[in-house]
């Protein structure tokens, strides 16, 4: 990114403020301790549902009434994600929540998607040093994110809105439409058949 970073701010606060930074052993330490979260999460039967919320509550940073979240998941921090009431989450999903994910309230999403809020610098040479940089997500209310999907930093997905199968969001999608494809656009306006 081209934006100065300010020496003041800890790595953690640079990488949340979408500064470049490179990920430092105390923030590797976090992933480390969240990650023995999931994996507890994962390995706990759905029989066992009083034991996988209080797990889901120890990794989130938010999370509403009746939110379902099926094995395999994973995260990275855990507590950078907020997933609002009524969300259900299915398998395989990959959050890399280096910045925030907003996750609003009876959200879908299908198997195998994706949510990466980092990505590496493009300058060659930062890259090489190990520089990242992360951008927010936001998932709208009821919006349904189709099977094998990609949600790229940055991205905001409006209320209502579903994401065909297979897309990659690497741009923010208006409210009330059908979007699909690599890259993901909008394909049909779901207010057009009231």
């Amino acid at each position: 990114m081209d934006k100065e970073i300010n020496m003041n701010l800890t790595n953690e606060e640079r990488m949340l403020q979408g500064y470049d930074y490179k990920p430092s052993n105390d923030l590797i330490e976090k992933i480390i301790k969240n990650k023995a979260l999931v994996e507890e999460y994962n390995l706990t039967s759905l029989k066992n549902m009083n034991k996988r919320i209080e797990l889901l509550n120890k990794i989130l940073g938010f999370k509403g009434e009746n939110v379902f979240i099926y094995s395999p998941f994973n995260c990275d921090y855990g507590k950078h994600i907020s997933i609002d009431e009524g969300t259900f989450i299915n398998h395989n999903c990959v959050i890399l929540d280096e910045a925030k994910v907003i996750i609003g309230k009876n959200v879908r999403i299908a198997p195998n998607v994706g949510i990466y809020t980092v990505n590496h610098v493009k300058e060659p040479i930062k890259r090489k040093e190990g520089y990242e940089f992360a951008k927010t997500i936001t998932i709208e209310d009821n919006v349904w994110i189709g099977g094998n999907s990609a949600v790229l930093p940055g991205v905001t997905i409006g209320e209502n809105s579903i994401i065909g199968a297979g897309s990659v969001v690497n741009k923010d999608i208006p409210r009330n439409v059908i979007a699909a494809g690599n890259p993901c656009k909008v394909i049909k306006n779901l207010t057009e058949d009231k």
